[in-house]
């Protein structure tokens, strides 16, 4: 099981990664939104907002559920997802990670990843 502190920093290696998308590719898809990861396993959540500057700075979230875009995800599989050892796609397949947002937000969310 990771610590607060990885899973802090592969929160910050995901927004690395997310600053890096090209600005008009970025711009076409991202909208405001606020966004939250819950790690159960470590009973934490996490919240930052999404804008067409990039990513706010992440910041402990007592209350995920009231976030536009919400995120579950093991704190294994949260720091798997960061390094690039596991794809967003077959994490969400296998029920590994479970998003809750729009239709329209999960559209966009994909082309960003």
């Amino acid at each position: 099981m990771a610590t607060d502190e990885e899973c802090r920093a592969a929160l910050g290696r995901v927004a690395e990664r997310l600053a890096g998308v090209d600005a008009e590719r970025g711009a076409a898809q991202v909208v405001g939104r606020t966004i939250s990861c819950r790690v159960p396993d470590l009973g934490l959540a996490y919240r930052t907002r999404l804008h067409r500057g990039g990513l706010d700075a992440v910041t402990s979230d007592p209350a995920p559920q009231d976030a536009q875009v919400r995120l579950t995800v093991a704190s294994d599989d949260l720091v798997a997802l960061a390094d690039d050892e596991l794809s967003p796609a077959k994490a969400w397949a296998t029920g590994r990670l479970k998003i809750e947002a729009s239709l329209f937000d999960l559209l966009r969310l994909r082309k960003l990843l």
